[in-house]
């Protein structure tokens, strides 16, 4: 007999049916055993009568968390979850668990750092609790919502390398391995091989891959590993173009996502709102916020200016824009009537940087004068640098942090929440 969803029984009254999944609770009444069965779609009860001899001795003997199947009448009951039930008639062990489970797939105090280790220890099992499938649900609806704008919008997706020859950003923060008899680096970022593709003439990409960071932080919204997404894009005129399609782009997402989270998501309108980094520095000073930061904005600046946003303007995004040279990396393209200022810009959410963007460089011998101006050696980056030799389009692009994004969409306490397998500082299991 063919597998029947949870979530489909209410069509199936009156019939038998063979639904599989996890033990939840189990109930001993005496004369009867109660079961609550969880599949991917939904939960259940399943009800072992006295009378059905052998399964009913078999159900007095399970442990919870163990997996099986169950074949049975769907019926109509007032009191059991969703109005209906399954009365058994056989049931099979495909897995029996262990009868003291690591951790309860209960809920834990939210925020409680001891106990997020201990259920991060034990992920596979914490991952079986709905509220946390809905997490993954919400990451597929978003990035289909994105692959959809980027098939409809003629890019091509690409993938690049995780081992590097030379550091993607700088020398700092980066794993160095051993590669045969060389010394290799985890790409910080897809940058230099998005910006190739530009030389390449491919003019839109995008890419989904893993992101390496050897930042010793301990903040609830750093990994040492993450999913990054990101898009190039060629023959723009400013990084205004680039924010234009990130705009699309998240809204996209957004809409793709809408009905996926219980969680207030509103799909946002175009344009959001912009503001420089000189203009959000002063009207933070207004409202007596000290930076700590000349260059950047602070987690509690990054808050406040969201904060005074969207008590403005309603809006949860706010691009921050024209960063300063000594706060971006030597590819950033700098205006040419203030060459301190680089056309670049950070996208917030809730009051968390999201993405970081900006126009490149793309003239090689101004390439070359800005990274000796960051005090980096050319020979390095030598490769790096012969994409721009022999002509390549102006350009520009993103790097997107989803895992900040459902983090900030679910208010989860952590980024490591919203990780299937997370990655940080102390963390190399499971």
């Amino acid at each position: 007999m063919e597998r029947t969803y949870i979530k489909e029984l209410k069509n199936k009254i009156g019939s038998e049916i063979v639904i599989k999944g996890f033990v939840q609770t189990i109930r001993d009444q005496g004369g009867i055993v109660f079961l609550i069965m969880r599949d991917i779609s939904d939960i259940c009860q399943v009800v072992v009568l006295k009378s059905e001899k052998d399964i009913f001795e078999l159900a007095k003997t399970l442990s919870t968390e163990s997996v099986l199947e169950v074949h049975g009448l769907v019926k109509e009951e007032k009191q059991a979850p969703a109005g209906i039930e399954i009365q058994a008639k056989a049931i099979e062990v495909l897995s029996k668990a262990e009868p003291e489970l690591p951790i309860p797939i209960l809920m834990f105090k939210s925020g409680d750092e001891a106990e997020m280790t201990k259920r991060l220890d034990w992920r596979w099992i914490d991952l079986r609790r709905p509220e946390k499938i809905d997490i993954f649900r919400l990451w597929t609806a978003l990035e289909q919502g994105f692959r959809e704008y980027y098939s409809q919008n003629g890019f091509i997706q690409i993938y690049t390398p995780s081992f590097m020859s030379a550091p993607s950003e700088s020398g700092a923060d980066v794993f160095e391995v051993q590669y045969f008899e060389k010394k290799a680096y985890l790409a910080q970022s897809p940058q230099f091989y998005k910006q190739m593709a530009m030389a390449s003439g491919f003019e839109k990409v995008f890419i989904a891959g893993p992101v390496f960071r050897a930042e010793p932080s301990f903040t609830t919204r750093h990994l040492t590993e993450f999913t990054g997404w990101d898009f190039e894009i060629s023959y723009i005129e400013s990084h205004y173009d680039v924010m234009s399609v990130l705009e699309d782009t998240l809204i996209a997402g957004f809409k793709a996502a809408e009905h996926v989270t219980a969680n207030a998501l509103t799909v946002p309108s175009k344009p959001f709102p912009k503001l420089t980094m000189a203009e959000a520095k002063t009207k933070l000073k207004e409202a007596g916020i000290k930076s700590e930061r000349l260059y950047d904005l602070t987690p509690e600046e990054e808050r406040e200016i969201c904060r005074l946003t969207k008590e403005e303007t309603g809006h949860e995004f706010l691009f921050i824009v024209d960063y300063p040279v000594e706060a971006r990396p030597f590819y950033h393209m700098r205006h040419s009537d203030n060459p301190g200022l680089t056309k670049s810009f950070d996208l917030l959410y809730r009051g968390l940087e999201i993405t970081t963007g900006a126009q490149r460089e793309h003239r090689v011998d101004i390439l070359e004068k800005q990274a000796k101006d960051k005090n980096l050696g050319l020979t390095s980056i030598e490769d790096y640098l012969n994409f721009f030799r022999y002509g390549c389009p102006p350009h520009g692009g993103v790097g997107i942090g989803p895992g900040r994004i459902i983090m900030k969409i679910l208010d989860l306490p952590s980024i490591k929440e919203a990780t299937f397998l997370p990655r940080d500082v102390r963390r190399l299991n499971p």
